[in-house]
C-alpha cells in the first residue's frame, strides 16, 4: 500500500498558506469557500469517532446480537465485519482525498461515473446518502430516548417493581427534546461545534476505557472466555434454525456499529489541510473505533451468562438486555444497581454527542446538495448565518428526524426500518462511488495525496462486494413464519428510497439536475 503526502494542501502545515491551498483546491473543484474552516484534523476525526461512538451502537443492537447467534457472533462477527469495513474506509478516505468537498459521495460519483452517467450517479447517490443520514438520526436520537426511559424505569423500581414506564407518546417527545437540544448546538459557530465534537470523542474514549475496566471488576459472576467466543445463540424464538442464517443475522451489531464516518468528508470545507485531513479523519476513526468497540463488546459480553433472561421482557429493564445486565451485576455485588445506572447514563451521554454529530454531519450534506440544486427548495437550503453555519438546513434535519420517528406510534417493527435504512442507506451510497472508481474510472482516476497505490482497485472491489452481500443480507426475513408483527421491512425501506430516487429522475430531475454545478463566478 503506498501513501504519499504530497499535494497542494501540503504546502505548508498551518497558517494562511494552507488555508489558501484549501481555497485554491475547492476553487478547482468548482465551488467558493463560503464555510469557516477552522477545523484541525483532530477536529475532523473527531466528528466521525463521535458519531460512529460504538458504545452507542453496540448497546442498542446488543439484544439482536444476542438474539442472532449470541457471544460468538457478535465477537467473531466483528472482526469479519471490521476487516470488509475497513476496506470500505480505506477507498473512501482514497477518493476524499481526490475531491475534498462537502458533497462527499454524490460529488464522487458524478467525477468518477463518467460524463454519461454522472448526473444519474450523483442523484441516486446524493439521496441515499442523506436519507440514510436523516435515518441515522432518527435512529440515534430514538435510542437515546428509549435508554432515557430504561434508565427511568430501573431508577424508579424496574420493571418487576412498579418502576414508571413512559408510554409510545412519551418516549417520542423525549426525542423530540433530544433532536431540538442537537440543532441548537449545531447553530453555534464553528469553533463551539468543533469543541462538542472534541469532548465528544473524549468521552466515548474514557467512557468506553472505564466501562471495560470497570464491568469484568464488578461482575460476581463471569463468562469463561470459551462462552465469550465460541458459545452459539440458536434458541432465538423466531423460527429460525439455520445456524448460517442466524449467524449471518447477528452481523447487524457489528455492522451498525460501524457507521457514520462519511461525516469526515462532509465537514471537509471547514477543515483545514483538506485532502489529507479528511482522508485521516476517516481512517482514524475507523480503526479506534473498531478496536474500542471489539474492547468493549467482549467486556460487555463477559458478565453475560443467562441469555434468555436478559432477552425477557418480564426482567427489571424491561428486555434491555445491556442495562438488565449492568444493573444485576452492581446488584449482585453491591446491594443496588445504582452503579449500573451510572454505567447506563456513560454510554446515554455517548450516544447524545454522536446525536449531535450527526446533525451536524446532515446539514453538511444538505448545504452542498442544495448547492448543486438537488434539494426541493434549495435555495432555503444552502443559505448560510453570519456565523458560517447553514443554520436553515440544520433545522430541516431536526424536522425530519422528529417525523421519520413517527413511525413510532404505528409499529416498533416499521420503526426499525429506520435502523436499516440508516445502515444499507449509508452503505450502498458509500459504495456507489467506489463501484465507479473500480470500473468507469479505473484508469482514468487521479489520487490526491492519500492513496493506496496498485491495491487501490483490489480494496475497491472488496468494498464494492460486501455492501452487495449487506444488502442481501439484511433483507432477509428475520423470523418464521412472517407476518406483519415480524416483517422486515428493510426491503421496503430500501426499494422505496431507490423507486423514489429514480422515479424522481425520470419523471422530473433528468431534464434539469446535471451533476455538481459551479458556483465560483456567482
Amino acid at each position: 500500500m503506498a501513501v504519499s503526502r504530497s499535494g497542494a494542501a501540503g504546502v505548508a502545515a498551518g497558517g494562511d498558506t494552507t488555508d489558501d491551498a484549501d481555497r485554491a483546491r475547492l476553487h478547482q473543484l468548482g465551488y467558493k469557500q463560503e464555510l469557516k474552516r477552522g477545523l484541525s484534523l483532530m477536529s475532523n476525526f473527531a466528528f466521525s469517532f463521535s458519531i460512529i461512538s460504538v458504545m452507542a451502537g453496540v448497546t442498542t443492537t446488543y439484544n439482536g446480537g444476542l438474539r442472532y447467534g449470541g457471544p460468538a457472533s457478535m465477537t467473531l462477527g466483528w472482526l469479519v465485519v471490521a476487516a470488509f469495513n475497513g476496506c470500505v474506509a480505506l477507498s473512501m478516505a482514497e477518493i476524499c482525498s481526490a475531491y475534498p468537498t462537502s458533497g462527499g459521495l454524490y460529488y464522487w460519483s458524478a467525477k468518477l461515473a463518467g460524463k454519461e452517467w454522472a448526473p444519474l450517479a450523483s442523484w441516486v447517490t446524493g439521496w441515499f446518502n442523506i436519507v440514510g443520514q436523516w435515518a441515522a438520526t432518527t435512529s440515534t436520537d430514538f435510542s437515546l430516548a428509549q435508554l432515557v426511559q430504561v434508565i427511568i424505569l430501573l431508577g424508579t423500581g424496574g420493571a418487576t417493581g412498579g418502576g414508571y414506564t413512559a408510554s409510545k407518546y412519551v418516549v417520542l417527545a423525549i426525542h423530540g427534546f433530544f433532536l431540538v437540544l442537537h440543532g441548537l448546538i449545531n447553530s453555534l459557530p464553528i469553533r463551539w461545534l468543533s469543541w462538542c465534537g472534541k469532548l465528544g470523542a473524549f468521552w466515548n474514549t474514557a467512557g468506553a476505557f472505564t466501562l471495560v475496566i470497570l464491568i469484568p471488576a464488578v461482575a460476581k459472576e463471569r463468562a469463561s472466555a470459551k462462552f465469550i467466543f465460541t458459545h452459539f445463540n440458536d434458541d432465538n424464538g423466531m423460527g429460525i434454525h439455520g445456524k448460517a442464517y442466524i449467524l449471518a443475522l447477528g452481523l447487524l451489531t457489528s455492522q451498525y456499529s460501524l457507521l457514520g464516518y462519511d461525516a469526515s468528508a462532509h465537514m471537509i470545507e471547514e477543515t483545514k489541510n483538506a485532502d489529507w485531513s479528511g482522508p485521516m479523519g476517516i481512517i482514524s476513526s475507523v480503526a479506534l473505533s473498531t478496536t474500542f468497540g471489539w474492547i468493549f463488546l467482549v467486556a460487555l459480553t463477559s458478565i453475560v451468562t443467562d441469555i434468555p433472561y436478559l432477552l425477557s421482557p418480564d426482567n427489571d429493564a424491561g428486555g434491555y438486555a445491556v442495562a438488565q445486565a449492568l444493573y444485576a451485576a452492581f446488584d449482585r455485588r453491591y446491594g443496588s444497581g445504582v452503579g449500573g445506572l451510572v454505567c447506563v447514563g456513560v454510554v446515554a451521554v455517548g450516544i447524545f454527542f454522536a446525536g449531535a454529530m450527526c446533525i451536524a454531519s446532515n446539514s453538511r450534506m444538505g448545504y452542498a446538495f442544495s448547492r448543486d440544486r438537488a434539494m426541493p427548495l434549495s435555495r432555503v437550503w444552502l443559505r448560510v448565518s453570519k456565523n458560517e453555519v447553514p443554520l436553515n438546513v440544520v433545522w430541516l434535519s431536526v424536522v425530519v428526524a422528529f417525523v421519520m420517528a413517527l413511525t413510532s406510534l404505528g409499529s416498533q417493527v416499521a420503526f426499525q426500518a429506520m435502523v436499516s435504512i440508516a445502515t444499507l442507506g449509508q452503505y450502498i451510497a458509500y459504495a456507489l462511488p467506489i463501484f465507479f472508481r473500480v470500473t468507469t474510472a479505473r484508469r482514468s482516476f487521479v489520487p490526491g495525496p492519500f492513496h493506496l497505490g496498485r491495491y487501490g482497485v483490489a480494496v475497491g472491489w472488496a468494498a464494492v462486494l460486501w455492501v452487495a452481500f449487506l444488502t442481501v443480507l439484511f433483507s432477509l426475513p428475520v423470523a418464521y413464519p412472517v407476518a406483519k408483527d415480524n416483517f422486515n421491512y428493510t426491503p421496503v425501506a430500501v426499494g422505496g428510497v431507490l423507486l423514489l430516487s429514480v422515479g424522481a429522475w425520470v419523471v422530473n430531475a433528468r431534464f434539469w439536475f446535471q451533476g455538481p454545478i459551479t458556483n465560483v463566478d456567482l
